[in-house]
């Protein structure tokens, strides 16, 4: 592919992938990697998309900052914490393929999970939320996909449709932000993931505008419907793309 393919292709991609996040909350990372690990390895496209998502958050956080779930972010937070830089660590020394089976594995799980219509009545106690915040941390750090377990966490919760959608928000700036600084302390944040973040800026802030608007105008019902269809894109895609033995 041509570099002005490729630049097409990775605007596309970002595009596709912000207008999922400003929709549903979370999605970026999984989608943008998923196509732009069509061209790239994943050593090089997931430092890029960690900048844009934090970006992607500052735009977002404004919108929704009274309706965060504060007291589950502390504890989730204090996972993320202890298994980022062990995550940073497997994307520098792990083979693309591996890491691809594990997010296929990751994605599907949550799901199988919501779609068989797994649900609390409560919200999780201190030591289950920081556990489920390690996993995310582990799979943020090692390829930026750490939406699984705190997607179904809040989904599955009894906080409310605006609330899990706004703590995801806050909650990835967070990770994202750790995650960034665990790969730059590794070498992997360069002069190329600047050029390629700044370059993809527009198309980012364009699919946010398309998803937040599209989100104003649907019913808690359908949301939690197109949520539920949006993971199982997901899984399908990147589970297909493991089996077929493509790294």
């Amino acid at each position: 592919m041509d570099s002005t393919c490729l630049w097409a292709f990775a605007a596309f991609s970002i595009l596709m992938a912000a207008v999922a996040r400003g929709y549903a909350g979370f999605g970026f990372s999984m989608i943008a990697i998923m196509l732009l690990s069509l061209v790239l390895p994943p050593a090089k496209t997931v430092p890029a998309i960690l900048l844009l998502e934090i970006a992607a958050s500052v735009w977002l956080l404004p919108q929704v900052w009274k309706k965060i779930h504060w007291r589950s972010l502390v504890w989730l937070s204090v996972g993320v914490v202890i298994t980022t830089p062990l995550g940073a660590y497997l994307l520098a020394v792990t083979p693309p393929r591996q890491l691809n089976i594990a997010i296929a594995v990751a994605v599907l799980a949550s799901s199988i999970l919501l779609g068989r219509g797994f649900s609390l009545r409560v919200m999780p106690n201190k030591a289950w939320t920081v556990l489920i915040g390690m996993a995310t941390g582990l799979l943020n750090g090692a390829a930026a996909l750490g939406g699984p377990p705190v997607i179904l966490f809040y989904f599955s919760s009894p906080a409310g449709v605006d609330v899990s959608r706004a703590s995801l928000i806050a909650y990835f700036f967070f990770t994202d932000c750790l995650a960034l600084g665990a790969n730059a302390v590794g070498g992997l944040v360069n002069g190329d993931t600047m050029l390629f973040g700044a370059a993809m800026v527009v198309p980012l802030l364009l699919g946010l505008m398309i998803g937040s608007r599209s989100y104003a105008r649907t019913s808690p019902e359908t949301f939690k419907k197109a949520v539920l269809l949006l993971l199982a894109i997901l899984s399908s895609a990147v589970l297909i793309r493991s089996l077929c033995g493509q790294s």
